[in-house]
């Protein structure tokens, strides 16, 4: 039952990783549907209570993944091309870095603005409960006997470290007047111009066109119609 009350703040957190092929009985593929779909249809059916927050924030959360994959618009069920579960899991990230812009473009109208970010890698959560040891080792995260190595360790953020860029996405006064950007390590990224993996975002995911695009995917993909206004 809607209460009728104001949403001030939502924050979009579930996400899974390294799973096999699986796909809901729409037929989306498991990661788009968790990772960037529930966004979607959350935050739309929310959508009004947001409109009366008078200065509501979205945060969805992403990754330093999503420069594993651009969005797949010609095939994103993987249906007709081998699926590649980190191909999967990066066009999610993707995905939700452009429904972020798009949201954020159609919102600010309504005082509503919207964030991407990766929250770091952190040890200690179930993120990769699926995935087998024999990955990990051929990832260099794991030794022979099959331990986290400790360097690997080293390099990880906790959980609360974890938290942070989320945290401060929504209560930084340093956003008020900013939106649709991707943010890491407590601050508002660059564009990462480089072929390797590593920090900043790809423009890739913040192409407005393809944002525009994915709006009305989702909106076909969820049958939920999403009108901001």
């Amino acid at each position: 039952m809607v209460s009728g009350r104001p949403l001030h703040l939502l924050i979009n957190n579930a996400g899974i990783m390294w799973v096999p092929l699986r796909r809901d009985k729409r037929g989306i593929e498991s990661q788009l549907a968790t990772n960037y779909l529930a966004q979607f249809q959350l935050t739309a059916r929310l959508w009004p209570t947001l409109k009366k927050g008078d200065g509501a924030k979205v945060i969805n959360v992403s990754s330093q993944g999503h420069q594993f994959a651009p969005f797949n618009f010609d095939d994103p069920n993987f249906l007709h091309r081998k699926y590649e579960t980190l191909a999967a899991y990066g066009q999610s990230k993707t995905a939700v870095n452009l429904f972020s812009l798009e949201l954020d473009n159609r919102g600010k109208a309504h005082n509503v603005r919207t964030y991407s970010l990766h929250p770091g890698s952190i040890h200690g959560t179930e993120l990769g409960r699926e995935a087998s040891v024999e990955l990990f080792q051929k990832m260099g995260f794991f030794d022979e006997e099959g331990n986290i190595k400790p360097e690997v360790v080293a390099s990880l953020k906790t959980i609360p470290q974890g938290a942070a860029t989320t945290v401060w996405a929504a209560t930084s006064p340093l956003l008020y007047n900013l939106g649709g950007v991707y943010c890491e390590d407590v601050e508002v990224a660059e564009i990462n111009h480089e072929q390797t993996f590593s920090a900043g975002v790809k423009l890739y995911s913040l192409d407005e066109n393809h944002a525009k695009r994915l709006w009305k995917l989702s909106e076909e993909m969820t049958g939920i119609v999403f009108d901001v206004d």
